[in-house]
């Protein structure tokens, strides 16, 4: 029997990635401009919201929503083919749940994208989507225990994007070229800036547990928050509203020269990992 042809992914993987990075260019580059003029720094659902006033940005919010549900579909076929090569012992199947994991999650984001741009205006209030799952699972039985471990495994995500970032394992799916070579440096700022927001969040929704009380949860808006109150807290925002830019690209470059293992014929393509190791990297 011939190898199963794969290649059908590949097309849903670019748009998901692409999705994910427009998500980042609109919270940070909002965010950016809205303290340029003397305002503070928004929340992924702040800045659906601000989109949606205006022709073009519901034009882009539908580009998000169908980019995150393309992501969405992406990482649980991943998961389900073995798309990355992981494999099926112990660490493989963690990191394959991995995959379906985030997948539900930019799924959820993307939905509500789309929610938006239905609703034409009329809003689902202003609290959270974090803060609202938060207070869906603490309704649960032993609900708190779950936002705990749900805390718990986020901040593991972070160190994740940390460990990421100073490994550089990326490097293994992406194609050398000249492109990949010169920017290397900001998709890994990018994926250091990821990684501190992810732990952050993490850390809020433990918060939230210990105190039994969803409002103190939160997402980026809330980031964005306390970072701000603390020493040189403008330029922290700033700075990490930068890095999430640098994350948007390191999503636009995975969308164009990211390679799926198991849909790749040619053994011969040249990884920046590999192109990189003469070097010592």
């Amino acid at each position: 029997m011939g190898k199963r042809d794969l290649s059908w992914a590949v097309p849903m993987m670019r748009s998901g990635y692409a999705g994910r990075g427009l998500v980042y260019v609109a919270v940070a580059g909002l965010s950016l401009w809205a303290i340029w003029r003397g305002g503070q720094a928004e929340g992924t659902s702040s800045a659906f919201r601000t989109l949606e006033t205006s022709t073009w940005g519901v034009v882009v919010l539908s580009l998000i929503g169908a980019g995150l549900l393309a992501y969405a579909l992406w990482r649980v076929t991943c998961a389900i083919y073995d798309l990355e090569a992981y494999g099926s012992d112990g660490k493989g199947l963690v990191a394959r749940a991995g995959q379906v994991t985030t997948g539900v999650v930019h799924g959820a984001i993307g939905v509500g994208a789309i929610t938006i741009v239905l609703a034409a205006g009329g809003g689902t209030g202003n609290r959270s989507s974090i803060v609202q799952a938060v207070g869906w699972l603490m309704s649960l039985p032993a609900g708190i225990w779950l936002v705990g471990v749900a805390g718990l495994l986020t901040i593991g995500s972070g160190i994740y994007y940390y460990l990421k970032a100073w490994n550089q394992k990326y490097l293994s799916f992406l194609r050398a070229n000249e492109f990949t070579l010169r920017w290397n440096t900001v998709l890994r700022a990018g994926v250091v800036a990821q990684a501190t927001v992810v732990t952050i969040i993490g850390a809020f929704i433990v918060y939230a547990a210990l105190r039994a009380n969803p409002a103190q949860a939160g997402g980026l808006g809330q980031t964005f928050s306390w970072l701000k109150q603390q020493p040189y807290g403008q330029a922290l925002v700033i700075a990490i509203c930068l890095g999430l830019l640098a994350f948007a690209l390191f999503c636009f470059v995975n969308a164009r020269y990211r390679i799926v293992p198991r849909t790749v014929s040619d053994d011969r393509i040249e990884t920046l990992a590999r192109r990189l190791k003469p070097s010592g990297a």
